[in-house]
């Protein structure tokens, strides 16, 4: 049985740089230019869409200034996600929606809420592995994720999401298909000169190792007034060879559409046994032994 998947990956640049507007203006500016592209996704029949790491404000992390506190929300009570969760029932597509969350006063994750294809809010996923280097200065704006590794069986297939930082840890991506994920989507914010070389790297091999499709997003443009470097884009699917099979390009906000059949990741899963020739028992020093 053929069980085609036509999904997408929005990366897009910021509408209004800092001291452009107040930090609610920038926000709503952000947002009101991703609708745009989910409503093209949704006309052309796209059915599970992923938006970038925290889409709808600036990478903000090169700042260290509290009032990006001011752009947090409550999952799924917020405004952001109830307004998706009507465009994910309105399209009868599936969003995965990265934003800044507040769970209480004074307490932030770096989040990607999952809803159905039927408006209902799934759950969600929390960043694991939080950087605090070279103007990535993420530790003052997020506490590390305390969701584990969840996937999300939703009407067209089950799916996980890493978030950016997190692929550079093979452990989170082999949990998550290990977990039953056969999509997992990484909505990213990286930067020219930083991991570029890496980006085409390290998630086919996630795609590889654990016989899954990958959805890689980045977002495009430079980001004032941090000037931290150019986002260079290059979204892309990749399938459980590591093939890439649709990309975008490095400096155009655009929606990247693909379609690819899951079947095939049994296909290659009986050609490359990975998951039969593993051998957990020889790894528990990998949760022993320090660096």
């Amino acid at each position: 049985m053929v069980r085609m998947i036509k999904s997408g990956l929005i990366q897009c640049s910021l509408p209004m740089q800092e001291g452009e507007g107040s930090v609610e203006e920038i926000k709503q500016a952000m947002f009101n230019k991703h609708i745009q592209f989910i409503d093209e996704a949704g006309e052309k029949g796209v059915q599970i869409l992923c938006l970038q790491e925290i889409f709808n404000t600036p990478y903000f992390c090169p700042s260290q200034d509290t009032k990006w506190y001011k752009t947090a929300e409550r999952i799924p009570e917020g405004p952001t996600t109830q307004k998706l969760m009507e465009y994910a029932k309105k399209y009868e597509m599936v969003i995965v929606v990265p934003i800044y969350e507040e769970v209480m006063t004074g307490v932030f994750y770096n989040t990607a809420a999952v809803i159905d294809a039927d408006g209902r809010y799934l759950g969600k996923y929390r960043k694991n592995h939080i950087p605090h280097v070279a103007g990535f200065w993420e530790k003052f704006f997020f506490k590390p994720g305390n969701l584990g590794y969840p996937t999300f069986n939703t009407r067209y297939a089950c799916i996980g999401v890493y978030t950016c930082y997190d692929r550079h840890f093979p452990e989170g991506a082999r949990l998550l298909a290990l977990n039953g994920a056969e999509i997992v989507y990484n909505p990213s914010a990286t930067v020219a000169g930083v991991s570029q070389y890496l980006w085409k790297l390290e998630q086919p091999a996630h795609a590889v190792a654990n016989g899954i499709f990958m959805g890689c997003i980045n977002r495009v443009g430079e980001e004032k007034p941090w000037n931290l470097g150019q986002f260079y884009g290059n979204s892309y699917f990749v399938d459980p060879k590591g093939k890439i099979i649709a990309e975008g390009s490095q400096d155009k906000d655009e929606l990247i559409i693909c379609d690819f059949d899951l079947d095939f990741i049994g296909e290659v899963r009986t050609d490359w046994q990975f998951f039969r020739d593993r051998r957990p028992e020889t790894y528990e020093d990998m949760t022993k032994l320090l660096p």
